[in-house]
């Protein structure tokens, strides 16, 4: 007899979790698919000016002297997730790092030849989550582990949607993470902190967040980036200085 009173369950279908896997691009289509990437995040999805000769690529002058970090979903082939490595060798024959557009770096030159610079970090928006952030941060932490190199820089970028208030609020709640003065860099196009008001109750972007509890500095005020619509602060992470517990998680972590 049938009772009309018996509710069926059906189990939701389980979507498998993807198998994503970190590794430095090895051919020409890896790199492109990342510049392809870049520019859906940067320019579609955010609405950066990006001055590339090739509509949908973002590519520039540093590119070809960088090598390319890369998070690929193994199931469907796709580049997710990607982080661009400038090395030493490779700032001098390109001229200096892409940073140096932005700010001053006088104070660093003693430690240029140590010195690697990371950028255009970006995921795809169906993969933004914790766990492919820590495995590019696994692929950066042995990139500069098997490479001996000692210094990260880069421009940690904070949205100017708002008119920037929750950048000055960044800025002023990120105060305890200030390098000390000998390692402080300068703005070209300083943010104007005394004209806009910081927000009360700042969001500190994730990955920032991130930079700054694995033992990052922020090297002094912010710069504004408008081709981005950012302020970006110039962060400095000496890799003697990453929390043991990161150190061991990002270098251990399996893909």
């Amino acid at each position: 007899m049938e009772n009309r009173n018996e509710v069926q369950v059906v189990a939701p279908e389980r979507r498998a979790r993807p198998k994503l896997h970190v590794t430095l691009a090895s051919s020409p289509s890896e790199i492109l698919e990342a510049q392809k990437l870049r520019w859906r995040v940067f320019a579609d999805e955010l609405g950066a000016h990006l001055p590339s000769r090739t509509p949908g690529v973002d590519r520039d002058l540093y590119d070809p002297y960088c090598e390319h970090l890369i998070v690929r979903d193994e199931a469907n082939g796709r580049i997710v997730g990607t982080y661009r490595i400038l090395p030493p060798q490779a700032a001098r024959k390109v001229g200096g790092y892409y940073s140096e557009t932005e700010f001053d770096l006088t104070r660093l030159a003693h430690l240029r030849e140590r010195i690697v610079e990371i950028g255009r970090s970006c995921i795809d928006a169906d993969y933004r989550t914790g766990a492919t952030i820590a495995l590019l941060w696994s692929g950066l932490a042995r990139y500069m582990q098997e490479n001996h190199h000692e210094y990260l820089i880069g421009c940690a970028s904070i949205g100017m949607g708002d008119g920037g208030h929750n950048a000055v609020g960044v800025y002023h709640a990120l105060q305890p993470h200030m390098a000390p003065l000998e390692y402080h860099v300068f703005p070209r196009y300083a943010l104007p902190l005394d004209k806009i008001e910081a927000a009360a109750k700042p969001e500190v972007p994730p990955l920032l967040k991130g930079y700054m509890r694995a033992g990052a500095w922020i090297c002094g005020e912010p710069a504004w980036d408008p081709d981005f619509n950012t302020a970006d602060l110039m962060i400095l992470m000496p890799m003697s200085r990453v929390d043991a517990r990161y150190s061991k998680h990002f270098v251990e972590r399996q893909a």
